[in-house]
């Protein structure tokens, strides 16, 4: 019997390179996309499938893991490649089982067995509407950071990429300290992903509620990153690129610090200002 190859973060393609009227073929690598299904298993035996997120492979329980904390679902109890009878040999480091403690929860994205795009996430999984119902506004914290912490932040970020260094096709989600201290980064080809893989980090090292703390992503702030990030307990989330709307509404009602377009020395502050000090 085959043994099946685990996919790794980047995969080698023969191109051709044009450059002014010269063409030469050569190997480039490219971001691994594929997909994984997430499959939950409750203590009474009860299986569902919960989502399939393409994503890069790689860290992929932390990407359980922290999908499930967006979701509102705890209490794992194991995690593992999939070895049903009903999963290909060739695929089973693309399906992920989560051994719950208790029974699987009833929640409305459990009944959807929705596909997520690497490029949008989870699109209309909820609305603030169904977000007030399970999440509260963060609790005041002694949270406080300085323009010069924020603008070393892109960089550090930047310089912890090293498949992107090697690919340029990959978004990345950095945590960082009040300090500006880097504590983990994350890759993948969803930006949604690559926070997943962050908070799903934090919560196998017991790190949640991560008050104190600031996300950063490499691309735009949207609603549903912010909902991660909020999960997370998270006070600030950073992005180099612009927020959408409902991404500050949601930020401004849960009491949250959104920083936009932070790169160069500049950025714009959309909610919790009072966090930023000179």
């Amino acid at each position: 019997m085959t043994t099946p190859t685990r996919p790794g973060p980047t995969t080698r393609a023969r191109i051709r390179e044009i450059s002014g009227n010269v063409a030469r073929d050569r190997r480039d690598d490219l971001a691994t996309e594929e997909p994984m299904e997430i499959r939950l298993m409750g203590a009474d035996g009860a299986h569902k499938t919960l989502a399939i997120t393409m994503r890069t492979p790689g860290h992929d329980f932390e990407l359980a893991t922290g999908f499930l904390n967006g979701e509102g679902i705890g209490g794992i109890a194991a995690i593992a490649y999939c070895t049903d009878d009903d999963v290909e040999p060739e695929a089973r480091y693309n399906v992920v089982t989560v051994h719950l403690r208790g029974r699987i929860p009833e929640l409305p994205s459990l009944d959807r067995h929705f596909m997520t795009s690497s490029a949008c996430g989870v699109c209309g999984s909820a609305s603030l509407d169904a977000l007030r119902d399970r999440c509260s506004p963060l609790p005041a914290d002694p949270l406080r950071l300085t323009p010069q912490t924020l603008y070393g932040m892109p960089s550090a970020l930047r310089k912890a990429q090293g498949v992107f260094g090697k690919t340029g096709g990959l978004h990345a989600a950095g945590l960082f300290t009040a300090e500006g201290e880097l504590l983990a980064a994350r890759e993948d080809v969803g930006r949604h992903n690559a926070v997943d893989k962050l908070v799903g980090w934090a919560a196998m090292q017991g790190r949640l509620p991560l008050r104190g703390h600031v996300l950063m992503v490499s691309g735009r702030a949207s609603y549903e990153i912010m909902q991660k990030a909020l999960a997370a307990g998270i006070p600030a989330v950073c992005a180099v690129s612009a927020p959408s709307s409902l991404a500050v509404d949601l930020a401004r009602e849960f009491g949250m610090t959104l920083v936009g377009f932070l790169r160069e020395e500049r950025c714009n502050v959309y909610a919790g200002a009072e966090r930023i000090v000179e």
